[in-house]
């Protein structure tokens, strides 16, 4: 949970500090708004990935209202509705809500069972305060609860450690090779997800002169999970964690002062802080892995106690400067300090087993005697091989961000830049089992040194939009999932920092409108990434250089193509439509050398379809269909279908310590929506 964005996700210019708080972030928008690569000199947070800011669907000056039902394939049922008005002068009020509900979609491989409900609700409340005076303001207060399953995984690959695994894992088959195929554990271990979030957010605006405006924004999140989940893709256990609950409590607060545009200057100064306190504990099972042996005691359960507290303070200025009516200059600037309070615990999960193991680790290691373990005592080892006290630590960085870049308006149709920007992510701490501390040190923050040219045109009579430019990101301690080596747990997870890598790439987007009745929209990425300097466990547990090989899930290619013919006055005045999107992607790596890491020559390892590289996920493409009308009285009906030839692709493979497993797209759904407005 306490893992920082790549990307910035924003409402209205208000930021969530972690990921998982933006997921209600497209309720009721008006506009997004994207802004690629490195981030932080104009408002909110650090980022090298870019900046996402949803722009909310405002209060309006007369009563409005809209709605829409509709019902799909696997009993879904979704209904939105919006109620927008004035409530006195100046005073205006917008209320959007959100209901999900739908019945299970995948299957399980060996038994008569389903799962993957769905069951999310959501709402925005936006008041907005614009009174006669300087000072305008706007509260935001939203929330989201999501009970929706997690999404069981398809076991595809056994790769037992020695001593090896019980004769039921042996004898467990495979998913079968579609969309709906999966399988997991019952009873307490069945996956199961309650998270909420609740968010109250003001800006206020205010006009210090009639070129001067300064605002203030302010913004408190409460999120909290309960959850399990199956990470084994088996209904035995080789790794369920139940629970994995979690809280997060995030304020930021911003404030900012800038000039009014439309001068040959326009600028920016702000500065703002975060206070942000992650807490997650995660109960890990495990009585089906090769971990569970004599050797070990036994030991089939443990858990993971983190807490981290962040601290970020910055201060920012932007500005651009038109040189001339077709030249413009572009900077910024960012100083950010972090520093990361963490507490780290592993934990006996209640059968004293744990303990015991590592209090006869200890005495063994140390050349002293150690106190027994007790109930809630940590158990990971220090430098001294001593267990007991949890892994305190600071991770205190600082950086400097910055951007630079030139306009140049050549004529009314056509603009060419060129940007040079810096940006950095926040470290942060594991949340994993770990036999000794030093497995428990931090990701460090990322840096990243962007470079970019490009061009936005209008041709063929301005029916023709194109949007191009290519890029090159220079990473220094780029933050990838990778893998350790523990001497108790085996593989596991963490996040770790690459030295040097970089990503060369470039992007085309057309949107043409041959007609007045057909819209085309057509996108395309090329990427070519590589790791300058790393060497690092593979997938097998195996000391590798990764000097050369790709980053993982950067595929060369990402596309999309979307056609819609519309036409009017058909029935009543209204418009008829009827469209299409294709969408895809070429191969890329679950992993490091995910092209190149075959299954080893050990005993009992198999993998499903006789895989070459089971860590290699293949190139795919899936369609999407859309038909519907739209009445000028307000009412409109779509039906829908998405992935339509029902597409088998792997999204994800999550390398496991004994087995392995892959996340799989969902398949073919269709349905029918109505909605109206008044």
């Amino acid at each position: 949970l306490g893992a920082s964005p790549a990307v910035s996700i924003y409402v209205d210019e208000a930021g969530f500090a972690f990921p998982i708080m933006a997921k209600a972030a497209s309720l009721d928008i008006e506009r997004v708004e994207v802004l690629k690569g490195p981030q932080g000199t104009l408002f909110g947070q650090n980022s090298t990935g870019g900046a996402v800011n949803y722009i909310a669907a405002k209060p309006t000056d007369e009563w409005m209202g809209s709605g829409s039902l509709g019902y799909g394939r696997f009993n879904r049922i979704e209904a939105n509705g919006v109620v927008s008005g004035p409530l006195a002068e100046g005073i205006g009020v917008r209320l959007a809500v959100q209901g999900v509900n739908s019945g299970d979609w995948q299957t399980s491989a060996t038994r008569d069972d389903t799962l993957g409900k769905e069951e999310y609700y959501a709402g925005r409340l936006l008041l907005d305060l614009n009174m006669a005076g300087p000072i305008r303001a706007q509260l935001n207060l939203n929330g989201w609860i999501d009970k929706s399953d997690p999404q069981a995984l398809q076991y595809f690959l056994l790769l037992p450690n020695p001593p090896g695994v019980n004769e039921a894992v042996q004898n467990f088959p495979f998913a079968n090779l579609n969309p709906r195929s999966a399988d997991w554990s019952t009873g307490e271990y069945r996956p199961r997800a309650d998270r909420r979030q609740g968010q109250a957010a003001l800006r206020v605006d205010a006009d210090i002169s009639s070129n001067l405006t300064a605002t203030s924004l302010t913004s408190f999140i409460a999120f909290k999970q309960k959850q399990t989940t199956d990470g084994d893709g088996m209904s035995l256990a080789l790794l369920n964690n139940s629970p994995d609950d979690g809280t997060i409590n995030s304020f930021t607060q911003e404030l900012r002062i800038a000039n009014n545009p439309g001068g040959k200057l326009n600028w920016i100064l702000g500065a703002n802080v975060e206070k942000s306190k992650v807490k997650q504990t995660q109960y890990i099972y495990f009585p089906d892995g090769s971990v569970n042996n004599p050797g070990n005691l036994n030991i089939f359960q443990n858990a993971n106690r983190t807490r981290q507290d962040f601290s970020t303070a910055a201060v920012f200025a932007s500005g651009d400067y038109a040189l001339t009516e077709r030249l413009t200059l572009k900077a910024g600037i960012r100083y950010t300090s972090t520093e990361i309070k963490a507490n780290l615990c592993g934990m006996d999960a209640g059968d004293g087993r744990i303990n015991e193991l590592f209090t006869l680790l200890g005495n063994l290691l140390s050349g002293t005697v150690v106190a027994p373990l007790q109930p809630g005592d940590c158990y990971s080892m220090n430098e001294n091989n001593i267990p007991g006290l949890p892994f305190i630590d600071k991770l205190k960085e600082d950086n400097v961000s910055w951007r630079g870049g030139v306009d140049f308006q050549a004529n009314p149709d056509l603009l060419v830049y060129a940007n040079i920007s810096r940006g950095y992510k926040a470290g942060s701490y594991p949340t994993i089992a770990a036999a000794t501390t030093i497995q428990l040190s931090p990701a460090k923050q990322e840096q990243v040194t962007a470079y970019e040219a490009g061009f936005k045109a209008k041709i063929i009579d301005r029916t023709l939009q194109l949007n191009g430019a290519a890029f090159y990101y220079d990473y220094r301690d780029k933050q990838v999932l990778g893998k350790i080596l523990d001497p108790i747990f085996g593989l596991l997870d963490k996040l770790i920092n690459v030295p040097k890598s970089r990503i060369i790439g470039a992007e085309l987007e057309a949107s043409w409108t041959p007609s007045s009745n057909f819209d085309v929209k057509a996108a395309g990425t090329y990427i070519n990434s590589r790791v300058s300097d790393y060497s690092g466990f593979d997938v097998l547990g195996e000391i590798q250089d990764f000097s050369g090989v790709a980053l993982p899930f950067t595929p060369k290619w990402t596309y999309s193509l979307d056609a819609e013919y519309h036409t009017q006055d058909l029935i009543a005045g209204g418009e008829f439509f009827i469209g299409g999107t294709l969408t895809g992607k070429s191969a890329q790596d679950a992993a490091f050398a995910g092209d190149r890491v075959s299954l080893p020559d050990r005993e009992g390892a198999k993998v499903v379809d006789n895989l070459a590289y089971p860590f290699h996920i293949d190139a795919y493409a899936t369609v999407d269909g859309r038909i519907g009308y739209t009445a000028d009285s307000g009412w409109r009906a779509m039906a829908y279908v998405k992935n339509a030839f029902n597409k088998y692709y792997i999204a994800n493979v999550i390398p496991g310590a004994d087995n392995s497993a892959r996340f799989a797209g969902r398949p073919v759904t269709y349905g029918v929506q109505v909605g109206f407005e008044f």
